[in-house]
């Protein structure tokens, strides 16, 4: 069976940088990468939601993954976003993923076609079958419509190479639904950066971020506090970042963490259609919360 425990403390879900005329910025996401690894983030999620996924072409997928496993060189775990609303599709990313040396695939909840739990559950199996790598369920309602029932999720897990879960519900009920439910050990790992410690705290063991692809090593030292039991430290770091955190998701993901790693001069703003530049009343808020972590002038 595939190794469960080995998720734990900060991830980070990659922007994919972009040059202007939107060809992607190989060298700025390169330096990303290292930057999130001298940091302490324990593992890299490239070519998901926060990786403009659904506008990369499936060759452009194909090389992000690469990428980011070519520079990681097992210093840190590669996840690959590998999800789809056609089976088909996700089983070919899921593939290349393997050939390509990922260590474990990030699969959506299939949007738009808004399947049955039985179609879900078919979808999973499907993909679950195709590939020895191990596989995290990704469950986000608002952005999928659907999402993977706790009694769904417990038939999953009976796959053996279905090893754990992205948790972007904002319920924390559910990681103790989950682990009551799905009868292994099963790593959950939560999915909004401002739950996150109230996720650890209803036995979640890390989180997949946004915000820290902004700010690595206060995400990083949050988790580190909490596994050594300075409850008062990650929570007084909780608190610093929410500000931050709030302006991350005031317009759609990867809008505002774009703009804010331009401010840091740390890649380009640029966003692929139909995405667009955060509003001034977004911008603002970010220059406020990097100004609040001292982090802008």
């Amino acid at each position: 069976m595939a190794d469960t425990s080995m998720y734990q403390g900060s991830l980070t879900a990659l922007v994919t940088p972009m040059h202007t005329d939107g060809r992607i910025d190989f060298d700025a996401s390169t330096k990303l990468i290292e930057r999130q690894i001298d940091a302490g983030t324990t593992a890299l999620i490239p070519a998901g939601t926060t990786g403009e996924s659904p506008t990369l072409s499936h060759e452009e997928h194909g090389r992000v993954v690469a990428h980011c496993v070519e520079t990681a060189n097992g210093r840190v775990r590669v996840m690959a976003g590998a999800g789809s609303n056609s089976t088909s599709e996700a089983v070919l990313m899921a593939k290349h993923a393997h050939s390509v040396g990922a260590d474990s695939l990030l699969v959506v909840v299939p949007y738009y076609n808004k399947p049955s739990q039985e179609g879900l559950y078919r979808h999973f199996m499907t993909i679950a079958d195709a590939t020895p790598l191990p596989i995290f369920l990704y469950c986000i309602p608002g952005r999928s419509v659907v999402d993977i029932s706790v009694a769904t999720m417990a038939r999953l897990g009976e796959h053996p190479n279905i090893v754990g879960t992205k948790d972007a519900t904002a319920n924390m009920a559910r990681p103790i639904a989950v682990r009551r439910a799905v009868d292994k050990p099963f790593n959950q790992l939560a999915g909004d950066d401002n739950t996150v410690l109230s996720f650890l705290a209803a036995g979640g063991d890390g989180c997949i971020g946004v915000t820290s692809n902004v700010v690595p090593h206060l995400c990083a030292d949050m988790h580190l506090a909490w596994q050594e039991g300075r409850i008062e430290d990650a929570i007084a770091i909780q608190d610093h970042l929410t500000p931050l955190h709030d302006a991350m998701f005031m317009e759609s993901n990867p809008g505002p963490v774009k703009y804010a790693m331009s401010r840091l001069g740390l890649c380009g703003a640029t966003l692929r259609l139909p995405l667009a530049e955060p509003q001034e009343a977004t911008r603002r808020a970010v220059d406020d919360a990097l100004r609040a972590l001292e982090l802008l002038d």
